[in-house]
């Protein structure tokens, strides 16, 4: 027969062999969010690439400014020729030289792309930005939702470990009550099912605790899964009231999914204008110098008479100087310029659209999102009052048991509903939380 004493064993067991209670540390929401977010790899991954859009918003990368090229040609060459007609028959000659020069090339107008490309790099910086705020907000909203989940758990378990209590507790009354022939083995037996039975949930609820102790560690990026901690916030609060008018008015200045695509749409508008640009005129200037040094080393050569002469060394230098315009229009391109010009158009209208419906969908869900806070409210309120409800009858139910008033069934009946009572509680203040982070989101409050 298994004996109070091993259950009791078996759980510390398990509970001590993955979490140390004296090693828990404490552990605040506001903790976990700064440690996530530090750990964060999505979001590391999105403020880099802010910061290389930030990087390219800049006038050189847009082409205001000119290209100078510095350049350096070093030349050498050999020459050995005969030809038996002429009067030098031979020659041979080593001939080197050094060329240094310096080009800019500037492009003075194309149809003000410049200023157009500058704004489309200005609006990529804030499109990154945004981004980055984004992978912030499901950052966030990932760690609260699991350190609340946690929370609920432990909570969850420590009604199991009241309930396993009392359910020993009667076990030994029902044992003592039987040795002194005031209960029969059928009682003892009832109530040790009750017991295994409470030992087995408690056991199952310690395992849950401890997977939504792993998934805190997942969502605040810890190597470890297996760390445990000591939760500090609590479960329950005093909720706010939300005005719808006010959230929606909220949500469309601050809603960061609705702000990225406004900036999408300001870069269709953009990007009609540069496609627009290429129907005007362009002008670029290209100017430079250069200085050229050559000599001929040595040069020998033969004569038709047969004399062989040295012919000496030569040194020759001359500068280049130069300033070029280019003017050009295109005249016609089988209408290319044109379907460019009509694309970037639709999709500027399917950039408006798209704000257009994300609107309509943010605004079914923030209805949405404050109904169910508003029904999760007065949800917490009823099932306090069940578990208040239920914790009373329970304290009677013990005290008429003892008494010999109500059977050890009623008894367990009672017990039940105090189980879910509590659970219903806590599964209703933990929708509370989450439909409120939700909410929060949806206007945009979720920030570092």
């Amino acid at each position: 027969m298994i004996t109070r004493l091993y259950f009791f064993l078996l759980i510390l067991f398990c509970f001590g062999k993955t979490f140390t209670l004296e090693a828990q540390e404490n552990l605040s929401l506001a903790q976990a969010i700064e440690l996530g977010l530090r750990n964060n790899y999505q979001i590391q991954i999105a403020e880099r690439e802010a910061a290389v859009a930030a990087n390219n918003n800049d006038w050189a990368v847009a082409g205001r400014y000119p290209i100078i090229d510095l350049s350096l040609n070093v030349n050498n060459s050999f020459n050995a020729s005969k030809n038996p007609a002429s009067f030098l028959r031979e020659l041979n000659s080593l001939n080197s030289g050094v060329i240094p020069g310096v080009e800019a090339t500037w492009v003075l107008f194309d149809g003000h792309r410049v200023r157009f490309s500058k704004q489309q790099l200005e609006r990529l910086q804030q499109l990154g930005q945004g981004n980055a705020q984004i992978a912030v907000e499901n950052g966030i909203q990932a760690i609260i939702q699991a350190y609340y989940g946690a929370l609920v758990e432990k909570e969850r378990l420590e009604v199991r470990r009241r309930v396993l209590n009392l359910s020993g507790d009667r076990l030994d009354y029902e044992r003592t009550r039987r040795d002194y022939g005031q209960a029969s083995t059928f009682d003892v037996l009832q109530t040790q099912d009750a017991y295994i039975n409470d030992s087995t949930n408690f056991l199952i609820q310690l395992t849950n605790y401890q997977n939504a102790l792993r998934n805190l560690n997942l969502s605040m990026g810890q190597d470890d899964l297996g760390l445990a901690y000591n939760l500090t916030d609590q479960l329950a609060y005093q909720a706010p009231d939300y005005d719808l008018a006010s959230l929606k008015s909220r949500m469309l200045s601050a809603n960061r999914t609705l702000q990225s695509l406004s900036i999408n749409r300001e870069l269709a508008g953009i990007n009609t204008r540069l496609q627009e640009s290429t129907k005007d005129p362009s002008l670029s200037m290209r100017t430079g110098a250069s200085y050229t040094l050559s000599r001929n080393h040595v040069a020998t050569g033969i004569f038709s008479n047969g004399e062989e002469r040295d012919l000496g060394g030569i040194q020759n230098t001359a500068f280049n100087g130069y300033l070029n315009l280019t003017l050009s229009y295109p005249l016609y391109d089988w209408g290319l310029r044109k379907r460019n010009i009509q694309s970037a158009q639709l999709n500027e209208t399917i950039a408006q659209l798209d704000i257009e419906a994300l609107k309509r969908n943010l605004s079914a869900q923030l209805e949405n999102a404050l109904a169910q806070y508003n029904n999760q409210k007065q949800l917490v309120e009823i099932t306090g009052q069940l578990v208040a409800n239920a914790q009373r009858n329970l304290e009677i139910a013990e005290e008429r048991f003892r008494g010999g008033l109500i059977n050890a069934f009623d008894y367990r009946t009672i017990q039940l509903g105090y189980i879910n009572a509590t659970q219903s509680q806590l599964n209703t203040i933990f929708n509370l939380r989450i439909t409120e982070t939700e909410l929060v989101r949806l206007i945009g409050g979720l920030v570092r």
